[in-house]
């Protein structure tokens, strides 16, 4: 077992053939609220700023970092706020 650790930490170490493929970065998150203090009392904190020059009548950002569109909002707090007991929401910026 030990050959075989050395052989492939040597691989990847000094250029074998690992070393051609793109490296991957692996993200841990765990699952734990993100909103431990504000406005529990509500199902879902959104907040809205109204802004008289934007281009669509709404545009909504994640505000729970799970979102596959990021920046923008997927939805994604949904699945965070089921899974956690957390009440985070979207950030929605309307036209005035």
């Amino acid at each position: 077992m030990a050959s075989l650790f050395s052989t492939t930490y040597a691989s990847l170490s000094y250029g074998g053939p690992a070393a051609s493929r793109p490296r991957r970065r692996m993200v841990a998150v765990r699952a734990e609220a993100i909103n431990p203090d504000i406005r529990k009392t509500e199902e879902k904190v959104v907040d809205s700023v109204l802004l008289p020059e934007i281009s669509k009548p709404v545009t909504a950002y994640c505000r729970c970092w799970r979102s596959g569109t990021f920046p923008l909002c997927d939805g994604s707090h949904l699945k965070h706020n089921k899974a956690t007991g957390d009440n985070v929401g979207p950030l929605l910026l309307k036209q005035k």
